[in-house]
């Protein structure tokens, strides 16, 4: 029956779970959703089950949890449910867990102290989805989907100090399961954790000065400092006592902007589009501990940047997610593949990717060995990939070592340096836990923003400086904003911020304003891209607006005119 599935479906994914079977292949999620096991396998699981989730009470309960998703044969094909059937039952997994958190009609279900289990088992099962997903290749639907928005409103920070305290241990908590959680609210988390840090450094601080009898000097709250243009980062270090301090939006951006753009720390990549730590860029490592305490203090105040790095920084800037406790231990050296080479290095990527395929005689053809040549301020340099590396050749047999050394190589250990200093000055100002929550992707879209625009949403949340939203000027406006392609979008935008993405709170965070300014329509819009604010002269017609602001945002680099 239905119902003897559905039982052995769950006791099977609750004896995975207790076992912690961690490779999990998507056709093995599919069949665990299916009816394939026998009636003997069946009634042995169940049997083992009753063991686990306490009797036959524990059965019904996981049962009701599993009756929600109404697989049966009819819907296997084969062993590998399609997209929408796969994106169909996680949905239902998520109400069910939402339904049960805020139920409509409480009275129509049973007290929570009698199904307890209920919420834990749907997870649990949602973990082997997440699971089968992430190394599926590509994933079955975005990780974004396994998030469950209804926990944006349950008390997070008790959930977080709970599983804090208890670890992964037989006490459920949803950080247990960082896939269920948004964006939203693993932020949160880390700025309140990241904040209680500081504020009980601070009154040890001033403990420790009134047990010595000092004068409390309250300015060591705060830091101030001077820094001039052209020595950005210098007099920053000079005056840089700790960066465990609150920043002006309106100051960061282009702080942050100035450091990566003028400092020679990062080299852009044109094939790419995106920045790279240089390799010969050693002589003082502050300078990139500077630029990572930046960005920890941007993810901290909310501020989105407008930097390009590619994925692999910040899978490096989680290993390990927390600074060890050993000061010599390795940081940053994250285990890279080819794919990650392709999104910096595309056509080196490619010519590896080729001589992994190539049919022929590698040592014969290709004649090259376990040694690398690398350009360092016009000089060519040298490097084996293994101890008596340019005496060992690259043949068919050993040529996939050589492709994963080489990338090692470049990625982790030809700029250690610099990435673990960066790496120490990100987690000097993130120093939470709650960074163990977040995929790579999310650090991404914490530091830099979500590429999805809405402009409608923008439109409703604009505020006004010398106009109003009826106002003829601002009704074109944004007829001529909501009628723009994607890409201008994406440049009025950055025109106006400094950035092409939305913050992780949405739209509302940006406090984006239009400002009246009364100087002849001749003149191109201004932007004071410091305080997301664009000035509008009183244009006289929507021809005139949509002529005027495209010649502005198509010439504009986010802080100064290309």
């Amino acid at each position: 029956s239905l119902g003897g599935v559905m039982s052995a479906v769950q006791g099977i994914c609750e004896l995975m779970y207790q076992k912690r079977v961690a490779a999990l292949s998507s056709e093995c999620a599919v069949l665990l959703l299916s009816n394939a096991a026998s009636a003997a396998v069946r009634k042995e699981v169940v049997a083992d089950f009753t063991c686990i989730g306490g009797g036959i009470e524990g059965i019904v309960g996981h049962l009701q949890v599993l009756r929600v998703c109404e697989v049966n044969a009819r819907d296997m094909s084969s062993l590998r449910l399609s997209q929408k059937r796969f994106k169909q039952l996680v949905e239902r997994l998520q109400l069910f867990i939402t339904t049960r958190l805020f139920p409509a009609k409480p009275e129509e279900l049973p007290p929570m102290a009698k199904c307890s289990w209920w919420i834990p088992s749907a997870t649990k099962v949602l973990s082997l989805l997440n699971a089968a997903n992430s190394i599926s290749s590509p994933p079955i639907i975005p990780f974004s989907d396994f998030y469950n928005l209804t926990l944006d409103h349950i008390d997070f920070m008790e959930d977080y100090q709970t599983w804090q305290a208890h670890g992964n241990s037989n006490r459920f908590t949803f950080c247990q399961f960082p896939f269920i959680l948004s964006t939203v609210v693993k932020k949160a988390i880390i700025q309140r954790d990241s904040e209680q840090q500081m504020i009980s450094m601070a009154r040890q601080t001033l403990v420790d000065k009134v047990s010595r009898r000092q004068r409390v000097d309250m300015s060591l709250l705060f830091l101030n400092i001077k820094v001039r243009r052209l020595q950005l980062v210098s007099d920053s270090l000079d005056e840089k006592s700790s960066f465990s301090l609150i920043f002006y939006a309106a100051l960061m951006k282009c702080f942050f902007f100035l450091c990566v753009s003028i400092t020679g720390m990062f080299t852009y990549v044109k094939d790419s589009q995106c920045h790279w730590f240089s390799s010969w860029k050693c002589d003082n490592c502050s300078e990139f501990r500077l630029v990572g305490a930046l960005m920890g203090l941007a993810v901290y105040n909310s501020i989105t940047l407008d930097i390009r790095f590619p994925p692999c920084v910040y899978k490096k800037l989680l290993t390990p997610p927390i600074i060890p406790c050993d000061p010599d231990a390795p940081v940053g050296m994250a285990t890279l593949t080819l794919d990650d080479l392709q999104q910096i290095m595309p056509d080196l990527a490619h010519g590896l990717g080729e001589l992994l395929s190539y049919e022929g005689n590698v040592e014969e053809d290709f004649y090259t060995t376990f040694q690398v040549f690398q350009e360092e301020l016009g000089v060519v340099k040298s490097y084996n990939l293994k101890p008596g590396g340019d005496k060992i050749p690259v043949t068919n047999q050993n040529r996939r070592e050589y492709v994963q050394l080489y990338i090692d190589f470049l990625l982790n250990k030809s700029i250690y340096r610099q990435f673990a200093a960066f790496y120490h000055g990100f987690h000097s100002v993130c120093a939470s836990n709650a960074l163990m929550l977040l995929r790579p992707e999310e650090v991404e879209i914490l530091v830099c923003g979500n590429p999805n625009l809405d402009m409608s949403s923008l439109q409703r949340v604009a505020q006004y400086e010398g106009y109003s939203k009826t106002d003829p000027t601002i009704r074109a406006f944004w007829d001529v904003v909501l009628g723009f392609p994607l890409e201008l979008q994406k440049r009025m935008l950055h025109f106006t911020t400094g950035s092409d993405r939305v913050p992780v709170g949405g739209m509302a965070d940006l406090n984006f304003k239009i400002s009246k300014i009364d100087v002849s329509t001749d003149w191109l819009p201004v932007s004071h891209t410091c305080f997301n604010q664009i000035c509008l002269p009183p244009y006289k017609s929507k021809k005139e607006l949509r002529q005027k602001l495209t010649i502005a945002i198509s010439n504009a680099e986010g802080f100064g005119l290309e």
